[in-house]
C-alpha cells in the first residue's frame, strides 16, 4: 500500500485539480477559450495550440463576419502540422516551434471549415461557422 499512498494518491489528486480548474473555466470539447470582441469590428481572439495530438482545441465555433484572429503556437517537433493552412482564404501561415503566430481572416459563409497541414490536410482541425 505504500506504493498508493505515494504516487496514485497524488495522481488522482492532481486530476481531480484539473478537472475542476477545467469546470471553473467553462472549457467544454465544443468550444475555444477566446477573448470577446469587445467592439463591434474587433476581432474575436482564439489561441490554437500544435500538439502531438493535432491543432487544439477543436472544433470551434465562429460567427459569420465576425473577425478571427488566431494566435498558434506549436508545441512539438512531433507532428507534420508546421503550418496552418486555410485554402479557402489562401492562408499558408508556417508555425515555427514555441513562436505564437498571428492569423486574422473573417469567415464569410457558414458551415464546416476544415484547416490543417499542408501534407493533404492529414492533421486538421475544424471551424463551424453559423
Amino acid at each position: 500500500m505504500p506504493f498508493f499512498s505515494k504516487i496514485i494518491k497524488p495522481l488522482l489528486a492532481l486530476a481531480l485539480s484539473a478537472a475542476v480548474l477545467s469546470a471553473e473555466q467553462g472549457c467544454t470539447k465544443d468550444s475555444a477559450p477566446a477573448t470577446p470582441a469587445g467592439k463591434p469590428g474587433e476581432p474575436r481572439t482564439i489561441a490554437l495550440t500544435i500538439t502531438e495530438k493535432g491543432y487544439e482545441p477543436s472544433p470551434i465555433t465562429l460567427q459569420q463576419g465576425q473577425p478571427v484572429k488566431l494566435v498558434l503556437t506549436r508545441t512539438t517537433e512531433h507532428t507534420c502540422a508546421t503550418e496552418i493552412v486555410l485554402d479557402e482564404y489562401n492562408i499558408n501561415t508556417p508555425v515555427p516551434l514555441n513562436q505564437p503566430v498571428e492569423v486574422a481572416f473573417t469567415p464569410t459563409k457558414t458551415g464546416k471549415l476544415v484547416y490543417g497541414c499542408a501534407m493533404g490536410k492529414m492533421i486538421n482541425g475544424v471551424f463551424m461557422v453559423e
